[in-house]
């Protein structure tokens, strides 16, 4: 794919707001995600249909800051339940419901604890430990990547 027309559509993501955009051409295809950082105009992923490699254009170091962030709150005793795969946090099934979980409450094996929207599909995840909710370290509708820490509990 030519670059005039990557820049002309990752310029296109970072104006109009969208979060993410995915263009096939051909064997090519180009997904470009919008990472809502000032700095970074967005995520550029390359990949073939049949092996799938892709190589990230947008800096890594702006992701960075965040992370010590995010597992700094985890001082806490007890299971950290991570997340399985990078998506949406979100802790009901839709808005007008209840969360799935609140601190202080006794979960056991199983229960779901929250969802996690990846491409569209909604994702249960379900608490390995039995135990009481300590802390919930995301924010409901936060974006959160792989193996980042979304419970404690105890």
């Amino acid at each position: 794919m030519d670059l005039r027309k990557l820049k002309t559509l990752i310029d296109l993501v970072s104006e109009s707001g969208i979060s993410e955009l995915e263009v096939n051409e051909g064997e090519d295809r180009v997904r470009i995600v919008n990472s809502g950082s000032p700095v970074a105009a967005g995520q550029v992923v390359y990949a073939n249909p049949a092996p799938l490699q892709a190589i990230a254009a947008a800096p890594v170091a702006a992701a960075a800051p965040h992370a010590p962030a995010a597992e700094a709150p985890v001082a806490e005793e007890g299971f950290v339940a991570r997340s399985p795969m990078v998506g949406t946090f979100y802790r009901a099934p839709n808005p007008e419901s209840p969360n799935f979980v609140n601190v202080g409450d006794t979960v056991k094996v199983g229960q779901t604890l929250c969802i996690i929207e990846a491409m569209k599909l909604l994702n249960e995840i379900e608490s390995e430990k039995a135990g009481v909710i300590k802390e919930i370290l995301c924010e409901n509708g936060q974006g959160v990547e792989f193996d980042q820490p979304l419970f404690v509990i105890a």
